[in-house]
């Protein structure tokens, strides 16, 4: 049977009333108040239903939900101001089904709703679900009593139990006033049980984060209590805290530290600073790490200098043989030194192959001159913060490694190795090579900024030197801030020596003998250095000589050590197996369509073979031997001369109409390129055309051009001490190359016969092994011969 009432309307704001719920709260609108003085004066029953929007003053019937609670007014009382405050007592859900206006106010006519009666069984889990979910809510809960609410859903209605519950629950009206238009109880629960596992999990939340947070507060009071009591007793003592003694400490240590004024100033105020924050604060570490590493740069300390010459030249030639030039330049630097108060800094750059002791050096220096020595290896480092730092604002920043090898240095003047120069790379971090353009200049460096300090610093002082295997992979700005000094390689004769000085008594140490148990004869020397090795440097020298020590030292310990040896050519045989090269010319005698030429590589000079064969075909030049583009182009203008020159060389003119070519530099798996074996290509061209032997004692090395002229080429010293390692006695160069005989050790060139020459003809003259018909019958040059440089590639002739 359906219900109606008439019944008054009072709108709540932020409120949803239930049945069974009691809910006292403020009438003051004028409506609300008429609305409710009707009820009183009649059987005391108002419909309560809740406004959408809070913020409504004067809600029309669109405003109100009409799904609302039928309630009873238990008790009123008029406030001063006009307000009245009332107890009301929810009885039953209702929904509005019409509105009348009645004398500033709404009367609605409501149908009220049946209880629903669902399954016991269901109904009966449900609530035992929710009964224990609310004691957790309550239990978690800081604003309800937990006995109170224990005992509120004690109840066995489950319509009654689930519009307890959901009066009790902190959530939205929109939440509250969905729940209320559940008619059914059963699916009240179930939603009410949904909102408190939601509800409990976030109280967990928040009781976890509380836990937290109180400890944390407990520990920092309990931290200020303590350090307070410090403080007191330590007041109590006469003595200061240790906060203050670490303050006290580091002003200390800025004042010694002779700063400029600016960084003095920054200094000051980053220990103000400091001062104020908590002892235990990350921002504090910051701070006191930024005032350690401005302490702990050198500013204003010194190593006094060493000036003498001879001194400086007696431990140059202590430390290294041979390498006058470069020995020759240092002194000059140091006698500029001696004679001017401040003279502008000099970037000495060491570029050589490996093992010819660029490093070493670069020690020697430090030491001749008395100062602090620090290395930096560039090798690798792809990161412009490496050489400039980072700012302080990253976690864990740290001064570059230009500031942090100052700090290791400890003084303003060190010598600074800044090594393997050359294998710098760039990525998406930055150019590392443009971060050391300011570094090496002299006109910028004494303003040198690091990101961490973020102050100036000068670096005029400094001596840099670098290093390097191969300049052209050096930024070209970089490269025009050195002074460049080029370490060839060594001699056979200074590798001799190298070895009786440095090596030898080195590799004893290093395998604990002694000169009674081994020593070296000087052929065993030159054995090892011709047969064993092929190298610019001594490295691989220092290694075969450390090999043998090595097996000596087992017969040492085998054999007693009263065990001695004298290592002649046939104990280094016996030691280290086969040579691994022949000591002299590969071509044992003069042939067709071989000739010698001479090349530049990164570990020094070496010899290669350049071969020219015919066969029949149709005139195609075929080239290989992994050549480079300009060595083809090299080889099509040598072919081209030799056409152009068939008549004078008494060559068929139709030679390359019938023939084919092919030119092969043997090693074919090493790339090579450059121009300077045209002469090489030329040469080798000419013996297979005219079926002239080249001599297999020659060498050379030239460019050349279609009218035969032989243009110069770089590297001739690599070039030439390479022939003489090979045992080459005769050598063909560019004539303008002339003044490049001045790098050559005189050793060397008295025993080479060097030919310089402005045209292929005198290169013929003196490559084959007899005249051409063109030409008259000219001396040859003796001696062995050897392999030399690059040859060209694949290409067709027109």
């Amino acid at each position: 049977m359906e219900v109606y009432e008439t019944l008054p309307i009072v709108p709540l704001r932020d409120v949803v009333v239930f049945p069974h719920m009691m809910m006292p709260f403020v009438i003051g609108r004028p409506a609300s108040t008429r609305a409710l003085d009707h009820a009183l004066a009649r059987d005391k029953r108002v419909f309560l239903a809740a406004q959408h929007d809070a913020q409504t003053d004067d809600p029309a019937p669109k405003d109100i939900y009409t799904m609302g609670c039928v309630a009873n007014v238990v008790q009123s009382l008029k406030l001063p101001d006009g307000n009245v405050k009332v107890l009301v007592e929810g009885v039953d859900r209702a929904r509005a089904i019409e509105w009348k206006e009645d004398k500033g106010f709404f009367r609605v006519v409501v149908k009220l709703l049946p209880k629903v009666k669902d399954p016991e069984g269901d109904v009966e889990g449900a609530m035992g679900r929710v009964v224990a979910l609310f004691e957790q809510y309550v239990k978690l809960s800081n604003n309800l009593h937990y006995d109170a609410m224990i005992a509120a859903v004690r109840v066995d209605d489950p319509g009654k139990l689930s519009d307890t519950i959901a009066a009790h629950l902190v959530v939205s009206v929109e939440e509250k006033q969905n729940l209320l238009e559940i008619i059914s109880p059963l699916e009240r629960l179930n939603r009410i049980a949904a909102i408190l596992e939601i509800e409990v999990d976030k109280l967990q939340v928040d009781r976890r984060i509380q836990s937290r947070v109180k400890k944390q507060m407990e520990k920092a009071q309990k931290e200020y209590y303590l350090n307070e009591k410090m403080k007191a007793i330590q007041k109590e003592l006469g003595r200061k805290d240790e906060k203050g003694n670490e303050v006290d400490d580091l002003k200390r240590k800025i004042e010694q530290a002779r700063m400029p004024p600016d960084v003095m100033e920054k200094a000051i105020q980053e220990l103000k600073r400091l001062e104020a924050m908590p002892p235990m604060s990350a921002e504090a570490t910051v701070s006191r790490n930024y005032l350690d590493w401005l302490i702990g740069v050198p500013w204003h300390k010194k190593t006094r200098e060493s000036r003498d010459l001879k001194r400086a030249e007696q431990i140059l030639h202590e430390d290294h043989y041979g390498l006058e030039k470069v020995k020759e330049r240092i002194l000059e630097f140091l006698a500029v030194r001696a004679l001017v108060q401040k003279p502008k800094a000099t970037i000495l750059t060491f570029a050589g192959p490996p093992g010819v002791g660029k490093t070493s050096l670069a020690k020697s220096i430090a030491r001749a001159m008395n100062r602090k020595f620090v290395r930096l290896s560039l090798g690798g480092v792809r990161d412009e913060a490496e050489i400039r730092g980072h700012r302080r604002t990253y976690i864990g920043a740290f001064p570059g490694q230009i500031i942090q090898m100052m700090k290791k240095a400890g003084s303003v003047n060190p010598v600074f190795l800044l090594d393997e120069v050359d294998k710098m790379s760039m990525d998406f971090r930055g150019d590392p090579s443009a971060a050391l353009l300011e570094v090496l200049d002299p006109e910028q460096n004494h303003t040198f900024l690091d990101h961490y300090l973020d102050v100036e610093y000068d670096l005029s002082n400094v001596m840099f030197i670098c290093t390097a295997n191969i300049l052209h992979t050096v930024p070209q700005a970089l490269k025009d801030r050195m002074e460049v000094l080029n370490l060839p390689g060594y001699t056979e004769q200074e590798k001799t020596e190298i070895a009786k000085q440095f090596l030898v008594p080195k590799a004893l140490t290093g395998s604990g003998l002694t000169k009674s148990n081994i020593t070296f004869a000087d052929d065993a020397l030159s054995t090892l250095i011709q047969r064993y090795t092929r190298e610019a440097g001594v490295r691989n020298l220092e290694r075969e000589i450390a090999s043998i020590c090595r097996k000596v030292a087992r017969r040492v310990v085998a054999e007693g050590k009263t065990y001695g040896e004298e290592v002649t050519p046939e104990r280094v045989t016996h030691h280290l197996g086969v040579p691994r090269f022949r000591p002299t010319m590969a071509e044992e005698r003069n042939e067709i369509g071989i000739a010698t030429g001479l090349a530049w590589t990164e570990v020094g000079g070496e010899i290669l073979v350049t071969e020219a064969t015919l066969m029949p075909g149709r005139g195609r030049l075929t080239l290989t031997g992994k050549l480079g583009d300009v060595m083809q182009e090299s080889a099509q203008a040598a072919l081209s001369y030799v056409r152009s020159k068939a008549d004078e060389f008494g060559l068929p003119n139709d030679f390359h109409r019938r023939l084919d070519v092919h030119v092969h530099v043997p090693e074919g798996a090493i790339p090579k390129d450059g121009p300077s074996a045209g002469i090489t290509m030329a040469t080798a061209l000419v013996s297979a055309v005219s079926r002239v032997p080249t001599r297999r004692d020659v060498a050379m090395t030239g460019e050349i051009t279609l009218r035969g002229k032989v243009l110069p080429i770089g590297g001739v010293k690599e070039k030439v001490l390479a022939a003489h390692r090979a045992g080459v006695t005769t050598i063909i160069l560019p004539k303008e190359n002339e003044k490049d005989l001045a790098d050559i050790p005189k050793p060397v060139l008295d025993v080479l016969k060097v030919h310089l020459v402005d045209t292929m003809e005198e290169v013929l003259k003196i490559a084959l092994t007899e005249p051409l018909p063109a030409f008259p019958t000219a001396a040859g040059a003796p001696g062995p011969a050897q392999v030399t440089e690059s040859v060209a590639d694949d290409t067709r002739p027109h």
